[in-house]
C-alpha cells in the first residue's frame, strides 16, 4: 500500500499496538469432525460483506465437506450470490423471528459472527451453538475520533475477522478478497460509448455519507486533467450529481450511475484501466478484482483498518488523504455535512497532484 498524502499541520498522537483477545467462544469443547454446517453472519454493507470473503474461502478449503452458510440482509444477496465457497445464503428482509425459525431448522454446528451487533448476538443466543466473534475496538475508535489518540492495532479488519475463526483452526492464505461476477451480469465494451471502448478510468463518486464523497466540482476539475476517458459509477442516488459532472465535462465522461446492478458495476470496474474511488463498497470490489486503484479519503482514516486489502500487491493501491488535520477523523462512519463547515479533508486535496498520480 503506497501512501500519497498532502501536507497539513501535524498533530501529535500516541500509538499502541497491543495484542487483543479478539475471539469470544461460548463453548470450550469442539470436535472439528462434527462440523457439518457452519454459519457466518455479516448483515451489511457491501464492503463489509466483501471483507469476509477470505474467511469464507479458508473455511471451505479447510472444511470441504462442511456446508458454509451466510446470513446477510436480503438486499445484499447479489454481493455474495456467485461465491463458490458459500453453499447457502439466508437473507434478512424485515423481521428476524421468521428467519430464526429457518436458521434453527438448519441445525448449525458452529456460528462465526462477523457483525457483532445486537441482532447478530440475538441470532447466536437463539441458535445456542458454539460460536465465535471478534472485538470491534469501539473504545479505541472513540479515542481516535474524539482525542486523536491512536490505540488501534496495526491490523486490517480482515485479519481481525480471522481471529474469530481461530477456534476452527483456519488461517489466512494471503490471496486477498474474492468477488465473483455471474456470467449473465458480465458487460462488454460494446455496452459503452465508442469513446470509452478502448480504455477508461472508473471513477466511483458515490458514498454512504457526504463527508466521504469527493465534491462534484473537484471531480469535474480532476476529470478534465485525466488522460483517459472516465466512467462514473454509483447508485441511483448519485445519478443527478453525475449528470451535472457530465454536463460540464462533455463526452469524455460517461454517467453509469444507477444504470447497473452491483455485479454489472463490478464488471465495469474489471474492464477499467484504473479505479478512482471514495471510501465505499466499490473500493473493496476493485481490491477484490486486484485493479490499480486510487482511494480518496475524507473524514474517515485508513487506521480504522478498512483500507483496500491487497496482500502481496500493495503497489496497486494509492491512498490519498490530508494528514494532520486536527478535526480528522471526525467520525468512524461519516456525516451528512462537515461538522466544522470547512470540509478541509476533501477540499484541501490538490486536484493537479491527484491527477498526476492517476495519469502516471
Amino acid at each position: 500500500m503506497k501512501l500519497f498524502s498532502f501536507a497539513a499541520m501535524p498533530v501529535p498522537h500516541l500509538t499502541g499496538h497491543p495484542e487483543y483477545p479478539l475471539f469470544l467462544c461460548i463453548f470450550d469443547a469442539l470436535n472439528p469432525e462434527t462440523l457439518k454446517k457452519i454459519l457466518v453472519i455479516r448483515f451489511s454493507s457491501i464492503g463489509d460483506i466483501i471483507l469476509t470473503t477470505p474467511v469464507l474461502r479458508s473455511l471451505k478449503k479447510q472444511y470441504p465437506d462442511s456446508e458454509i452458510h451466510f446470513l446477510l440482509k436480503e438486499k445484499y444477496r447479489r454481493v455474495i450470490g456467485a461465491n463458490p465457497y458459500v453453499d447457502h445464503i439466508h437473507g434478512l428482509e424485515n423481521k428476524l423471528a421468521p428467519l430464526l425459525r429457518e436458521l434453527k431448522a438448519a441445525r448449525f454446528d458452529f456460528v462465526i459472527d462477523l457483525h457483532k451487533n445486537i441482532r447478530s448476538i440475538r441470532v447466536r443466543m437463539a441458535l445456542g451453538k458454539p460460536s465465535a466473534s471478534f472485538r470491534k475496538l469501539n473504545i479505541q475508535k472513540w479515542l481516535l475520533v474524539n482525542f486523536k489518540v491512536n490505540r488501534l492495532p496495526d491490523m486490517h479488519i480482515v485479519d481481525r475477522y480471522f481471529e474469530a475463526g481461530r477456534k476452527l483452526g483456519i488461517s489466512n492464505d494471503g490471496r486477498g478478497l474474492d468477488y465473483f461476477i455471474p456470467p449473465g451480469d458480465r458487460l462488454s465494451r460494446d455496452d459503452l460509448p465508442a469513446t470509452h471502448k478502448n480504455a477508461f478510468i472508473a471513477f466511483v463518486i458515490g458514498g454512504m455519507h457526504y463527508t466521504k464523497i469527493f465534491p462534484a466540482e473537484k471531480v469535474v476539475a480532476l476529470c478534465r486533467l485525466l488522460h483517459l476517458p472516465v466512467v462514473l459509477l454509483g447508485g441511483e442516488e448519485d445519478r443527478e450529481r453525475a449528470e451535472q459532472i457530465t454536463d460540464l465535462c462533455g463526452q469524455k465522461v460517461y454517467n453509469a450511475c444507477g444504470l447497473y446492478n452491483i455485479n454489472q458495476s463490478a464488471s465495469l470496474l474489471d474492464m477499467a484501466a484504473k479505479v478512482v474511488t471514495n471510501d465505499t463498497g466499490l473500493m473493496h470490489i476493485a481490491a477484490a478484482l486486484q485493479k490499480p486503484l486510487i482511494s480518496i479519503w475524507g473524514n474517515t482514516v485508513p487506521e480504522f483498518g478498512m483500507y483496500p486489502y491487497l496482500p502481496g500487491k500493495k503497489e496497486l493501491s494509492d491512498i490519498v488523504e490530508i494528514k494532520g488535520l486536527p478535526c480528522r477523523p471526525c467520525s468512524k462512519i461519516g456525516y451528512g455535512n462537515c461538522p466544522k463547515k470547512h470540509f478541509r479533508c476533501m477540499m484541501d486535496i490538490e486536484v493537479e497532484k491527484l491527477a498526476s498520480v492517476i495519469n502516471a
